[in-house]
């Protein structure tokens, strides 16, 4: 886990610096710029404004809230990325989700690492650093695989290297951008993962996809039921497969679980592997909301 790293609190003498330049800072060949660029600095939060590229659409407001409380508790423990703008202004490069939480907890500033770059550098700053994140959700990162092509101009070939991926994944990811929008929003609500997109996308008649879509969902259906389901279909198969049996918890450890939930303040999964047997499954968010945890277990 990453430390905290120690900051430079500039607050009013971030001011001092910024209007101690005969001219902005606007390159790192300006007065003052080593003092700023390249370095991580208290900047009140009004003076950023959020990133236009930001390929994630969707915040959860329940993760933010616990996000937020891990702040209040630890602090921002990773720093925001940002660039600099005219005057005193900033705009997010990443880590819009630290920077939401800190506003709902009142905070007025926050640490932030601050780079000089124009628009189309912007761009690809945002669009890389964010994939690179865990919580993005497959469609916002294949959206993100397209914009980089379009806007950047790279080829999969060269985006793949960018990302830091193969190019098959890379390929995987944008040909869910094929699917009805209907079934790309439930990808992104959770409904289906990514692999029963990849299996959805080899039924071409976009009616015929959203029928075994919703049979789905209605079913409760596995990727590899959803595969099996989608082979019946190309083969004129009757489209009858049998939905899993899922494990009862049993009544002891339901009280035990919600206990355990309510203490680390997420609803704790349980997988059963056999009689009393089995697997406690703890999810967190972010790197601040994993420090939380584990501050609790320790």
């Amino acid at each position: 886990m990453a430390k905290a790293t120690k900051k430079q609190v500039l607050g009013r003498g971030l001011s001092a610096l910024l209007s101690d330049s005969s001219e902005d800072i606007n390159s790192i060949k300006d007065k003052n710029a080593d003092k700023l660029v390249g370095n991580i600095v208290e900047i009140e939060l009004d003076a950023i404004e959020v990133n236009p590229f930001q390929p994630r659409t969707n915040f959860n407001e329940e993760a933010l809230k616990e996000l937020a409380g891990s702040i209040r508790e630890l602090g921002v423990i990773q720093p925001i990325t940002v660039r600099k703008l005219e005057g005193k202004k900033f705009q997010l490069v990443s880590g819009e989700r630290r920077f939401r939480a800190s506003r709902l907890i009142g905070a007025k500033s926050i640490p932030a690492y601050v780079r000089i770059a124009n628009d189309q550098e912007m761009l690809e700053m945002a669009l890389v650093e964010n994939i690179q994140r865990k919580d993005l959700d497959p469609i916002e990162v294949a959206l993100s695989y397209r914009q980089l092509i379009e806007e950047v101009k790279l080829t999969q070939e060269q985006l793949s290297i960018r990302v830091g991926k193969n190019r098959s994944t890379v390929t995987n990811f944008l040909r869910l951008l094929k699917l009805d929008p209907i079934i790309q929003t439930g990808i992104r609500d959770g409904f289906l993962s990514m692999g029963h997109g990849r299996a959805l996308i080899n039924i071409m008649q976009p009616e015929l996809q959203l029928e075994v879509y919703q049979k789905i969902i209605k079913d409760k259906l596995s990727v590899r039921q959803t595969e099996q389901l989608v082979k019946n279909v190309k083969e004129g198969k009757p489209v009858e497969v049998k939905p899993a049996v899922k494990k009862e918890i049993p009544d002891y450890f339901k009280k035990s679980i919600k206990e355990i939930s309510t203490y680390l303040g997420h609803r704790v999964d349980v997988k059963l592997s056999g009689n009393d047997k089995g697997k406690i499954i703890i999810p967190f968010h972010s790197e601040e909301d994993f420090a939380r945890i584990k501050k609790l277990l320790e």
